[in-house]
C-alpha cells in the first residue's frame, strides 16, 4: 500500500481570546528576559502561560486521519468548526499546538485568495506577484500566462491596474491564478462563492479537471452539491473535534443532524458583522397559511416564508432571497426580483417580504432555508452560509 500523501496525528490548535502580541526588537527582548527570567521562561523553555483555561479556545482538537494520493476528500461543518484552521496547519500558514502532520508531495492552496495583490500593479503585473507569493516561479507563470487570462476572462482588461477591477474580476483573476499551479496536493477552501453562476462552474470545473489527474483534493465548501459531486470521501468536524471519517453521503448526513439540531421555524440575526452592511435581514420565520408561525405542514397546505429586511442604504443592486434545501441539495432559489430592470426597488427603513411555497409542490420531509444577500455579481453581504430556518 502507498504512503499516504497527508497523515495528521493527534493535531491540536489553541488560539487565546484577545490576544494581541507586538513585535518587538532583539534588544527589547533581551532586556526583558534578563530582567525578569523567572516570570519570562517557564520550565520547558516557553513562554509562562498567566491566562486563565477560560482565555482560550481550541479551534482543533486531536484531529487524526489519512488521505492516500489521488483522494478527493471534502471538509465539512458548520461554521467555527475549524475547517479554514485545518487547511491553513496543513499549508504551514500556521503552526499546531499539539500533534504532528507529514505531507508528500508539492501543496498548492486556494485559501486567502487575492492575498497579495497590489492595486496599483495591472493585472499582467499581479499574475507574476501572485503567482511568486504561491511559490511559482517566473518560467511557470510565463508558460500558463495565457491560459490564466483566458480562464479568468481578463483579455480585455489584464493591462488595467487591478484598483479600478470590480470584486468580482479581482477574485476571478486571483483564483485563475492559484487554480493553475502544478502541485500533487491542492487544499481548497469556499472558492465557490467566487464571481457569478457561469463562473462558479468553470471554478467547480477546474477542481474536477484536477481531481481526475490524481493529485490529492482537500475540499472546504459548505455547498453540500459540490461536496456531493467532488467528493467520494469526507471528513466531518464540529467545534474542533472530528466528528465522522467516512463516504460523502454519510459525512453529509452526520452534518445534517449536528447542523440542524438547534434550527427551529423562526430566526433572529444577531450577526453584528451583518449590521454593519448597507443591508441586513433581521428576521426569518416559516409560516402557514394563517401567517401564524409553526414548523410542521401539510404537503397540501402553503407554507409562507416572511423576511424582516433593514435597508439601511439604497443600493441600485441589492438582490435578497433564498435557498430550499433538502438532504444538502437545492431544491429551488427565490429573489425578490423578477428581472435585472427590478434591482435596488427597495427603498431605506425596514421591510416585510413574504414568499409563499404553493400547495403540493414539496414531498414530505424536512426543508431548511439558507440566506441570500448581495450585491448582484459584486458583494455578498451576508456572512452567514449554514441554514437558519427549518420546517
Amino acid at each position: 500500500m502507498p504512503s499516504p500523501a497527508i497523515k495528521v496525528e493527534n493535531l491540536s490548535k489553541r488560539y487565546r481570546i484577545g490576544e494581541r502580541t507586538g513585535y518587538k526588537t532583539i534588544r527589547e527582548a533581551l532586556t526583558n528576559l534578563v530582567k525578569t527570567p523567572i516570570k519570562n521562561v517557564s520550565g520547558n523553555g516557553r513562554t509562562a502561560n498567566r491566562r486563565s483555561p477560560s482565555d482560550t479556545i481550541w479551534a482543533l482538537k486531536d484531529v487524526s486521519f489519512e488521505l492516500q494520493p489521488g483522494e478527493v476528500v471534502g471538509i465539512i461543518g458548520r461554521n467555527g468548526a475549524g475547517k479554514s484552521t485545518l487547511l491553513k496547519v496543513l499549508a504551514k500558514i500556521t503552526e499546531p499546538t499539539e500533534g504532528r502532520v507529514e505531507i508528500r508531495g508539492r501543496v498548492g492552496s486556494l485559501l486567502e485568495i487575492g492575498t497579495g495583490f497590489h492595486p496599483e500593479l495591472t493585472g499582467h503585473e499581479n499574475i507574476y506577484l501572485y503567482g511568486a507569493i504561491l511559490g511559482m516561479d517566473r518560467w511557470e507563470v510565463t508558460r500558463k500566462f495565457d491560459e490564466i487570462v483566458a480562464f479568468a476572462e481578463m483579455d480585455k482588461f489584464i493591462e488595467t491596474p487591478v484598483k479600478r477591477y470590480s470584486s468580482g474580476m479581482y477574485m476571478r483573476l486571483a483564483f485563475a491564478v492559484a487554480a493553475h499551479m502544478e502541485t500533487e496536493i491542492l487544499l481548497v477552501d469556499e472558492v465557490l462563492a467566487v464571481g457569478d453562476i457561469a463562473f462558479q462552474k468553470k471554478c467547480l470545473g477546474m477542481i474536477d479537471s484536477v481531481a481526475s489527474e490524481g493529485r490529492t483534493v482537500l475540499f472546504v465548501s459548505h455547498n453540500m452539491g459540490a461536496i456531493r459531486k467532488l467528493c467520494s470521501k469526507s471528513i466531518l468536524l464540529d467545534r474542533g473535534v472530528l466528528q465522522f471519517v467516512g463516504s460523502t453521503a454519510d459525512s453529509v448526513y452526520e452534518y445534517e443532524k449536528i447542523e440542524t439540531s438547534d434550527i427551529t421555524a423562526a430566526w433572529v440575526n444577531d450577526n453584528k458583522r451583518d449590521m454593519d452592511q448597507i443591508a441586513y435581514v433581521e428576521t426569518i420565520e416559516a409560516l402557514g397559511k394563517d401567517l401564524k408561525p409553526g414548523n410542521k405542514y401539510l404537503s397540501s397546505e402553503s407554507v409562507i416564508l416572511k423576511f424582516t429586511v433593514n435597508i439601511r442604504k439604497r443600493h441600485p443592486a441589492l438582490k435578497i432571497g433564498f435557498d430550499l434545501l433538502r438532504h444538502g441539495n437545492t431544491v429551488f432559489r427565490s429573489q425578490h426580483i423578477d428581472s435585472p430592470e427590478q434591482l435596488g426597488i427597495l427603498p431605506e427603513g425596514i421591510h416585510e417580504l413574504f414568499c409563499e411555497i404553493p400547495p403540493d409542490l414539496l414531498n414530505e420531509g424536512t426543508y431548511y432555508v439558507k440566506l441570500l444577500l448581495s450585491i448582484h455579481l459584486i458583494q455578498e453581504l451576508s456572512s452567514i452560509k449554514d441554514p437558519v430556518v427549518k420546517f
